[in-house]
């Protein structure tokens, strides 16, 4: 199958490009900037230009598909608001991909847009969502909550570099799960009949706590964390604040998700059924204290080999004169 994905250069977007690749489909991936796209490449996917945003460009890349993967969301770092791809880049890409006459789409959620009608992306996603619905494509959504990849720079680096680690509210358990995990179920839905106008979570298999990550990350690195607590009041009010300003648009729309983040409710569902329906090992599936675990496993070892190396280069500096004279 000759599959293009949107989304290509981001956390999740490269894992579903890798896992389709090694099951043997075509990918060709639609990138705003090839040449951050260059690794992709080199795996043996075809790279085309454009940008959800800009209709135009979209339908070239449509060419010869057969199914489309959409794993675009914006980045922090994006000077293009969350309105303008998570909503109207999508209605774009979904009318591109229907007028194409391409049938099958792989759409990202959130596990439980629609209980957040006052945050920004939440909603957009739940709007998409029903677009999707009535765009007649054999659509799949999928649903998952959280990545674990994300939570190194969130705790594991601080922890490491002795920074704080900000928690707000009462911490919400989330179900964290593998970006390599969630790919296989992107692929193995275009190969399942029964995923066709369905929606499924795709969580891992226990919701964590802010407190239950800080802890693991200081047992698996032998450091203590310095936590900080922000008051989720003062989130509101700088949300509030910046909602006045042009150019702060998109750090208040990434404030009103923090909510999410503060509010004690769990982000997690029951797998058992989605594991039978996509024909998955649950047991294959990495969990959050395995992949923590790999991690700080890898740096600790990493930094004891440069303490020896530093060993090493101090002893060297140590000339017979030195030596001599110490005597």
């Amino acid at each position: 199958m000759k599959l293009l994905v949107v989304g290509a250069t981001g956390t999740l977007g490269r894992q579903i490009v890798r896992q389709a690749l090694d099951q043997g489909h075509q990918v060709r991936c639609l990138l705003r900037s090839q040449r951050k796209g260059a690794f992709l490449k080199e795996w043996g996917a075809e790279l085309v230009g454009g940008d959800i945003r800009e209709a135009a460009t979209i339908t070239p890349a449509l060419e010869g598909i057969d199914a489309v993967i959409d794993a675009a969301t914006t980045r922090a770092t994006d000077s293009a608001s969350i309105k303008e791809v998570d909503w109207f880049g999508k209605v774009n890409l979904i009318q591109a991909v229907k007028a194409a006459g391409i049938s099958r789409y792989i759409f990202f959620s959130i596990l439980g847009a629609e209980n957040y009608p006052n945050v920004p992306l939440m909603e957009i996603k739940r709007c998409t969502e029903l677009y999707l619905k009535e765009s007649g494509l054999e659509y799949t959504i999928l649903r998952p909550c959280g990545f674990m990849q994300g939570l190194i720079g969130q705790y594991a680096i601080p922890i490491l570099d002795n920074q704080a680690i900000w928690i707000s509210g009462e911490s919400t358990p989330i179900a964290y799960m593998d970006t390599q995990d969630i790919a296989k179920f992107a692929v193995r839905a275009l190969e399942v009949p029964q995923t066709v106008k369905q929606t499924y979570p795709v969580v891992g298999s226990k919701a964590w706590k802010a407190e239950e990550i800080v802890a693991l990350c200081e047992r698996l690195s032998g450091k203590d964390a310095r936590v900080s607590r922000i008051p989720l009041g003062l989130l509101r009010f700088l949300r509030n604040f910046t909602k006045f300003f042009q150019w702060t648009y998109n750090i208040s729309d990434r404030l009103a998700f923090a909510e999410v983040l503060a509010n004690g409710k769990p982000l997690d569902a029951p797998m058992d059924e989605v594991y039978e329906v996509f024909g998955l090992d649950r047991s294959g599936m990495t969990t959050l204290e395995s992949y923590l675990q790999e991690y700080f496993g890898r740096i600790m070892k990493k930094l004891k080999e440069l303490d020896y190396e530093k060993e090493k280069a101090q002893k060297k500096k140590k000339t017979p004169f030195k030596k001599k004279a110490a005597e």
